[in-house]
């Protein structure tokens, strides 16, 4: 039961990862809730919150570097939260290198909190 419990949280997170890396929009937007928030640690104020602003954040601010793609360090799902040691490449110059902490309910993405290394 443990890793069926295991892949239903591991999933939605799967496929946004592949869906970013191929700048996929349509594809990208079914793995997260309608009411998702995401931050920015430390800031304790969402960045982005409801489906409508993913879209616009990805449009506008990610899937339009050509050379955006992210490179998965190592995944780590404690209960409902999966976490994303990654590196991302085409946003600067050099890798940013980012944990991304997913809370999953029902089988899509509800909160993110990005941590990204100074």
């Amino acid at each position: 039961m443990a890793a069926k419990i295991t892949m239903s949280v591991i999933l939605p997170v799967e496929q946004q990862f592949h869906a970013y890396n191929a700048h996929n929009l349509a594809a990208f937007l079914p793995c997260f809730s309608d009411d998702f928030m995401s931050y920015r640690m430390p800031d304790t104020q969402a960045a982005v919150v409801g489906k409508a602003q993913l879209a616009t954040f990805y449009a506008e601010h990610r899937f339009n570097h050509p050379n955006l793609r992210a490179e998965l360090l190592s995944r780590t799902v404690c209960g409902n939260k999966v976490f994303d040691h990654e590196l991302i490449y085409g946003l600067t110059e050099k890798p940013i290198e980012n944990m991304a902490v997913f809370q999953v309910g029902n089988g899509l993405i509800e909160i993110a909190w990005f941590y990204t290394a100074s």
